[in-house]
């Protein structure tokens, strides 16, 4: 080879360098929300540490968020009303809709093409094209007398439908998005009042809805619909004496462990323990506060929980088999989210009031570093984008 041969190979090999793009997978990558900023932090669980921030995306004092299927985007829905598609590899944003005066959350369909906001103002739900965020439908939350009503608690099911509660309404409504210009709609009425929150097991089964006006739940068997909505638990929030709500728990922080399910008790200092094959309370789980989250690890064996104020500073961790606390510890004030890791084997809390996200070893407890972040609350991983219900 020539000596001007070997100097333009060796050009060409350096060019082609220069120009590669670093690849990464996502799989590793999560979002955690800067609500007093209106803008979001890009981190990676294996190092422990912040990518990049993307600003721009408005109010995010209630934000929550979804992902694509491959990962890679992040649909934030913002409580202005804005949906806010962010590319994580490329730290921008692709897209951004004001769809509303003031959502509450969404969900993204099983085979990942739709994205559905839940709205306060006016009401109602839209359902967005994933890749291009265009509008493909408008479903009014109208009751019988044609009011509208605050839609809440709207989570994704099997079969490409979307499944919510109507706050105003007391009403149950399911959705089936197959042929998004023309939704087929089921709905459910007088399930109780004011459903204020509400999740989906695991396997797109069950769906319970929290009541606010009422002391118990709503739930509906999707496998049965005819059989209709049936009242569980009962006076499920009764103690020796009613305390006041300082913040209603997040019924998507429910933590489903097998055959149980370990529930905030509203007003109480008591985690329940629920029998999912009977929807019976077989026990209670006395706590150091008003339970807001109640997050599974993985593996279901732990249980960790935090509190609402006055009580924000603390986290407890429940052992599932004894229902024994086998931590309590104090990461400091406003402790707001708790997310593990894919395989559990770190979780992440946000501290708000302290401006860090601290992150634990949750077999040692120890404490294996923290992030620097402006007033976070949600954590999201990207595992979430392969779980019905996330």
């Amino acid at each position: 080879m020539s000596l001007n041969t070997m100097v333009a190979v060796l050009a060409a090999s350096l060019l082609s360098a220069c120009a590669a793009p670093q690849l990464r997978g996502t799989g590793d990558l999560g979002v955690v929300i800067e609500r007093a900023k209106g803008r979001v932090e890009i981190v990676e669980t294996s190092g422990r540490s912040v990518l990049g921030k993307v600003d721009g995306l408005g109010d995010l004092s209630h934000a929550s968020l979804n992902y694509s299927r491959d990962g890679r985007y992040a649909y934030v829905f913002g409580r202005d009303g804005g949906l806010t598609k962010v590319d994580l590899l490329e730290q921008r944003i692709v897209k951004r809709v004001m769809q509303s005066g003031n959502s509450i959350g969404g969900a993204i369909s099983q085979d990942g093409k739709l994205v559905a906001v839940a709205n306060y103002t006016p009401g109602g739900v839209k359902v967005f094209d994933s890749n291009t965020l265009e509008q493909v439908a408008d479903i009014p939350a109208l009751d019988e007398t044609g009011k509208s009503s605050k839609v809440v608690g709207l989570v994704d099911a099997p079969g490409n439908r979307f499944v919510w509660s109507l706050f105003d309404a007391g009403e149950i409504w399911v959705a089936n998005l197959k042929n998004p210009a023309s939704p087929v709609l089921e709905k459910f009425r007088n399930i109780g009042k004011e459903p204020y929150d509400a999740m989906i097991t695991a396997d797109g089964r069950y769906y319970l809805a929290g009541l606010f006006g009422e002391d118990g739940l709503a739930l509906l068997d999707l496998w049965d619909m005819p059989s209709g909505v049936k009242r569980i638990l009962n006076g499920y929030g009764k103690g020796e004496q009613k305390l006041p709500v300082y913040k209603m728990p997040h019924l998507e922080g429910w933590a489903a462990t097998g055959n149980e399910l370990l529930v905030p008790a509203v007003g109480r200092h008591e985690v329940l323990v629920v029998d999912q094959n009977h929807w019976q309370e077989v026990g209670r789980i006395a706590v150091h506060g008003q339970p807001v989250f109640v997050v599974a690890r993985p593996d279901n064996r732990q249980v960790w929980v935090n509190f609402a104020f006055p009580h924000n500073d603390t986290v407890q961790v429940i052992d599932v088999p004894s229902r024994k606390i086998v931590h309590t510890f104090k990461p400091g004030k406003g402790v707001l989210h708790i997310e593990f890791t894919p395989r559990g084997e770190q979780a992440w809390l946000s501290v708000r009031d302290e401006n860090r996200v601290e992150v634990y070893d949750s077999e040692s407890f120890e404490k294996l570093g923290d992030l620097q972040a402006d007033s976070p609350s949600g954590i999201f991983f990207t595992h979430r984008a392969h779980r019905t219900g996330l």
